[in-house]
């Protein structure tokens, strides 16, 4: 860039200084932002200078001076502060619908909202017990579709993936194209999941975002509004375990009182909790009774114990005596 262009740029470049080079610990003096401004061929006399940095705090930029050593300009405050941006950067990093190069990506942008200094920081990895990353890239780009396609009120079609023992794709429905009103995008057990109206079965379903592909907005109005706002999504996902469905039903658990946190987490506040003794309580819950829900059962232990639908018990019985047996045949 020639020398006049970027004298006419020089506030521009004075900005981005105090944007990637200044902190609070990283202040800059009259004379460093002068040489640093002359290395992009900028001349920058005294007086020019505080005008432009006059003019760049009036422009909504909370430039500070710091008088004591290490003395000179910094900006004090950003749009997001250092402990926010780790908590992004952290997301980020521990999102399994994110895939790894989409990550690094995403952090690589996030480090630009603060200082050089501050971005080291934010070089941090998050260990999380068994991580395993998407592997579908495309679903960057799917969530996005699906969210112009709501904003825009059309539906969309798309093909449907599962994975054989082999580890290839396998198209459902024979590849044929799906034809879904899309309604509300959901995470849940750290997947991402439309949530739409099926125009074929003409029910409200779900998909894993990460398993839909070549994603298609059609110039059709959305379908199933009724349906939609008849569907309690919160509800939805917190009957439904890891969004494998089931019937549909009440069912009162037994737990050891230690077990409280987990069904609240699991249930919200508002379960019905009973006491019953001095170190149980008993829990009447809406759910999808699948296998998902009998695992987690399973998962907590022996202090653990499902009342009633009898039938939901002698389901549940069934399961474990048929595990028992396929175990034993193992042994």
């Amino acid at each position: 860039m020639a020398k006049s262009s970027n004298q006419k740029a020089k506030i521009l470049y004075l900005m981005q200084l105090f944007l990637e080079e200044t902190d609070e610990e990283h202040p800059i003096s009259r004379k460093g932002l002068e040489e640093k401004l002359a290395d992009l061929g900028i001349h920058a006399e005294r007086k020019s200078l505080y005008n432009d940095i006059e003019t760049l705090k009036n422009f909504g930029m909370d430039i500070s001076y710091r008088k004591e050593h290490p003395e000179g300009y910094y900006l004090a405050e950003r749009e997001f502060e250092l402990p926010e941006l780790k908590l992004l950067v952290d997301a980020v990093q521990s999102s399994r619908f994110i895939t790894q190069k989409k990550s690094d990506s995403l952090i690589r942008k996030i480090e630009r909202l603060t200082s050089r200094y501050e971005a080291r920081k934010l070089q941090r990895q998050v260990v999380v017990a068994d991580r395993i990353k998407a592997m579908n890239e495309s679903i960057y780009y799917n969530v996005d579709k699906i969210h112009s396609a709501i904003a825009l009120n059309r539906q969309i079609i798309f093909r449907y993936f599962e994975w054989t023992v082999s580890k290839e794709i396998r198209l459902k429905k024979g590849g044929e194209n799906y034809h879904v009103s899309p309604w509300a995008l959901t995470w849940d057990s750290e997947n991402y999941y439309l949530i739409g109206y099926d125009t074929d079965a003409r029910i409200i379903k779900h998909f894993r975002v990460d398993k839909m592909l070549h994603i298609e907005i059609t110039g059709q109005e959305r379908d199933g509004r009724d349906e939609f706002f008849r569907f309690d999504l919160a509800r939805y996902t917190r009957q439904t375990f890891g969004m494998f469905g089931g019937n549909e039903q009440t069912v009162r658990i037994r737990f050891h009182s230690r077990f409280v946190g987990v069904v609240i987490d699991r249930f919200g506040k508002n379960v019905p909790l009973r006491p019953d003794g001095d170190e149980h309580f008993i829990a009447r819950v809406e759910i999808a009774v699948s296998e998902q829900f009998f695992g987690w059962i399973t998962g907590l232990g022996r202090d653990v114990q499902i009342l009633s639908p009898q039938s939901v018990v002698d389901e549940y019985r069934s399961l474990l005596e048929d595990l028992g047996r396929t175990y034993k045949n193992i042994d």
